[in-house]
């Protein structure tokens, strides 16, 4: 394959998926994606997932699967989409977005995602952990401590 892979990650934290806003290059501004990046020779989708990740949103994550297929971006590249789970960090807007957003069940028609981005993030939120149930336990996947609101992140993680 002499395609170049771009990694992005469908980041799960109690019950929710975290959605990136562009905010470049100019033909992509505006629009939602799953935040990532370019594979680096060397590395494996996960690690470049992990890197990118840390790079882009300040956190710490742990790829959990790779959802089937791959999509054209740009000629001469696929994008692979993993989900993944926060393990630390507050995620924040630190390279080529401008704001980030928690989706909940049935709320991934809130933003405009790229058409490139629309069909792993179907499948992405179809596979969207539970937070907490009625009884206060935690599924597999969510972690308590976080609590920030589902929809844009406080102001404070904004850059």
């Amino acid at each position: 394959m002499n395609d170049r892979v771009v990694v992005a990650g469908a980041v799960y934290d109690r019950g929710r998926m975290l959605a990136a806003r562009r905010s470049a290059p100019p033909e992509l501004a505006g629009r939602w994606e799953l935040p990532g990046g370019k594979l680096e020779p060397g590395e494996t989708g996960e690690q470049a997932l992990v890197r990118e990740l840390r790079e882009e949103l300040g956190v710490e994550t742990e790829p959990l699967e790779r959802i089937p297929g791959e999509w054209p971006l740009a000629p001469g590249y696929v994008l692979r989409v993993w989900t993944a789970r926060l393990v630390s960090g507050v995620p924040a807007p630190l390279q080529d977005h401008d704001e980030l957003r928690w989706l909940g069940p049935g709320e991934s028609d809130a933003v405009d995602w790229l058409d490139q981005d629309r069909p792993a993030v179907a499948e992405a939120m179809r596979r969207l952990p539970t937070g907490t149930d009625a009884t206060g336990t935690v599924a597999p996947g969510a972690t308590p401590e976080r609590d920030a609101p589902t929809g844009p992140l406080s102001d404070g993680a904004r850059h």
